[in-house]
C-alpha cells in the first residue's frame, strides 16, 4: 500500500543525521509529498476551470482544452493562472486539459493518482494519448490503465494505453494514421551551449534514402582532406552543411568525379560521331533527366554573383559589445540561436554576402505620430526589450512574428491624440495571442520606462517584466508604479 502524506512526518528533517534506513524512509516520504503536490496542482487547475466555465459576455471566447465530455472554460482565464504558477500559458493549458481528462474521462485512473499510488505524469501522458478517443469509448483505456499504473513501469503502462486507444477507437486510429501521412516537416532546434543545433525532419522514405546517400558521398570526399582529424559523424554533419550551398556542392562533386572513364550507358553502335551538340534520346543515360543538358548550360552561363544568389537570402541579428568585437573574443547573442562565441560567428556568416547595418544608439528617443511602427523603431524596441514582454514568456519569438503593441492605447491625432505616441517609450513586442489577451482579456499593461513593462491581471496579480525576466510585485508596489508621473522611473530592491 502506498504511503500517503498524512502518514509521513511533517517536521523538517536534517538528512545529515539520518542512518541508511532513515534515508530510505525519508525518500519514500519525499516521494509521497511530491506526488501529493502534483495532485494538488491538478485539482487547483480543474477548480479554476469550474470557476471560469461561463463566458462573461458574447465577446468572451471559450476553449475546450480537454477531450470530448470535458467542460470548457474562458480562454482569458488561462494566462492568469499561468502567471500565478510562473509558467507559460501553454504549459498551464496542458495542465488544465490533463486534469479535466482525468476527472471526467479517466476516473479510475484519477483515483489511483489521488491515492498517491502512481506517478501523476504517467497518468497525464495517458490523458494526452487518449484525448481523441470518444467519451463513450474511453472507458476501455481507463480500466486497463487503472489496473496497471500502480504496479508496472511507466513504459509498460504507456504501451498498454496505446494499445487500448487503438482498440477503443479503430476508426479514429485509422484517420490519425492517414493524417500522419501528410505531417511532414523540417525544423531546427535551439542552439546548445556550444553553438550546435539539431536538424529534425520527417520526409518520405525514398527522399530520406537519397539524402542519406548524398550526405555519405560528400562525406567521403571531405574525408580525403579532413579524415585524419574528423570522425565519420563530423564528416557527415559537415556534408549536410554543404547541401545549403548548391553552387559549392556542385563544384565539389565535379572536382571529385572521374571524367576520363567511358560512359557504359552508351549503345554499342555509337562509333559513328553525332554531329549535333545536343544529346539525343538514344544516347542519354537512363538515369539522366531530360532537362540535364539544359540545366548544365544554364549553370555554365551564370555569373558568380548569380551562383552566389542560389544560397538564398536571410537576415541575422547579432548583438555584440564593442569590446568583444574589437578583441575578437567574448560572447555574441544571435537572435533565434542564442549565445555564441564571437569566434563562432565566422562559421555562421563565412559563406554569405554580409550587409552590416549601423549599430542602434539606444540613447536616442525615436518617436513618430503614426500608429504603425517604422522599421527603425521596431529595431530599437526589439533590442531594448529582447523579445515578447508578456509575463513568463520565453524570449524565443522572432521580430517578424510579434505585434508591436502600444501599452498606452494609441489615440489618432484627429481625435485629440498627442504627437509622438509611437516609439520606444510606448511599445512592447507581443505574440498575436498575447496581444489579444492584453486587449480583450482585462489585463492591464503599463510601460514603466524603456524596456520595463508592468502587468496587472484581472484579479490583481502584478508582475514586472524587464531584462532580468519576470518578477512578482506586491499590489502596493504595482500601484506606486502605475500611478507614477510620466518620466519617473521607479526601481524596487
Amino acid at each position: 500500500m502506498a504511503l500517503t502524506p498524512a502518514e509521513t512526518p511533517q517536521t523538517p528533517v536534517c538528512v545529515d543525521e539520518l542512518s541508511a534506513a532513515g534515508l530510505l524512509v525519508e525518500a519514500t516520504r519525499a516521494l509521497a509529498v511530491r506526488r501529493a503536490a502534483e495532485v494538488a496542482e491538478l485539482e487547483l487547475a480543474v477548480q479554476w476551470a469550474v470557476l471560469h466555465g461561463q463566458p462573461r459576455d458574447e465577446r468572451d471566447p471559450m476553449v475546450s482544452p480537454g477531450g470530448e465530455g470535458t467542460p470548457s472554460l474562458r480562454e482569458y482565464a488561462v494566462p492568469e493562472l499561468a502567471m500565478a504558477r510562473e509558467t507559460h500559458p501553454a504549459t498551464t493549458r496542458a495542465l488544465v486539459a490533463d486534469g479535466l481528462d482525468l476527472v471526467h474521462r479517466l476516473p479510475l485512473t484519477w483515483a489511483k493518482v489521488r491515492d498517491g499510488a502512481c506517478e501523476p505524469w504517467v497518468a497525464r501522458k495517458v490523458a494526452v494519448l487518449s484525448r481523441r478517443v470518444p467519451a463513450a469509448d474511453v472507458g476501455v483505456v481507463d480500466r486497463a490503465v487503472a489496473a496497471a499504473i500502480a504496479g508496472h513501469a511507466p513504459a509498460t503502462v504507456l504501451e498498454i494505453a496505446r494499445a487500448k486507444v487503438v482498440e477503443a477507437d479503430p476508426e479514429g486510429h485509422a484517420m490519425e494514421r492517414e493524417r500522419s501521412r501528410h505531417e511532414r516537416y523540417v525544423t531546427l532546434s535551439r542552439a546548445d551551449e556550444f553553438g550546435f543545433r539539431h536538424v529534425i525532419a520527417r520526409v518520405r522514405s525514398g527522399d530520406a534514402v537519397w539524402l542519406d546517400a548524398l550526405v555519405d558521398r560528400v562525406a567521403d570526399i571531405l574525408a580525403l582532406e579532413h579524415g585524419h582529424d574528423h570522425n565519420r559523424g563530423e564528416l557527415r554533419a559537415d556534408a549536410l552543411g554543404w547541401l545549403a550551398r548548391p553552387a559549392d556542392l556542385l563544384r565539389l562533386l565535379l572536382d571529385h568525379t572521374d571524367h576520363s572513364a567511358g560512359d557504359s550507358d552508351e549503345p554499342a553502335d555509337s562509333d559513328e560521331s553525332d554531329e549535333s551538340d545536343e544529346p539525343s534520346e538514344s544516347v542519354r543515360p537512363l538515369w539522366a533527366p531530360e532537362h540535364l543538358a539544359g540545366t548544365v548550360e544554364r549553370l555554365a552561363g551564370m555569373s558568380p554573383r548569380q551562383l552566389a544568389a542560389m544560397h538564398g537570402r536571410g537576415t541575422v541579428f547579432v548583438h555584440v559589445t564593442e569590446q568583444s568585437l574589437t578583441r575578437q573574443a567574448g560572447i555574441a547573442r544571435v537572435e533565434g540561436l542564442g549565445p555564441l562565441l564571437v569566434q563562432s560567428l565566422a562559421e555562421l556568416l563565412g559563406h554569405a554576402d554580409v550587409t552590416i547595418k549601423p549599430v542602434l544608439d539606444l540613447a536616442q528617443r525615436r518617436r513618430v505620430d503614426a500608429y504603425e511602427h517604422p522599421d527603425r523603431v521596431k529595431d530599437h524596441v526589439w533590442t531594448q526589450t529582447g523579445g515578447d514582454v508578456f509575463p513568463f514568456s520565453p524570449r524565443t519569438a522572432s521580430r517578424d512574428r510579434v505585434d508591436f503593441d502600444h501599452p498606452t492605447p494609441y489615440v489618432p491625432p484627429d481625435r485629440g491624440g498627442p504627437p509622438g505616441q509611437t516609439g520606444a517609450h510606448n511599445s512592447g513586442p507581443l505574440r498575436r495571442r498575447h496581444h489579444r489577451w492584453k486587449t480583450y482579456g482585462g489585463y492591464r499593461c503599463r510601460q514603466a520606462d524603456p524596456g520595463r513593462h508592468l502587468w496587472q491581471t484581472p484579479h490583481g496579480l502584478c508582475y514586472l517584466v524587464d531584462h532580468t525576466g519576470t518578477r512578482t510585485l506586491t499590489p502596493e508596489q504595482a500601484e506606486v508604479m502605475l500611478t507614477a508621473p510620466d518620466g519617473v522611473e521607479i526601481y524596487w530592491p
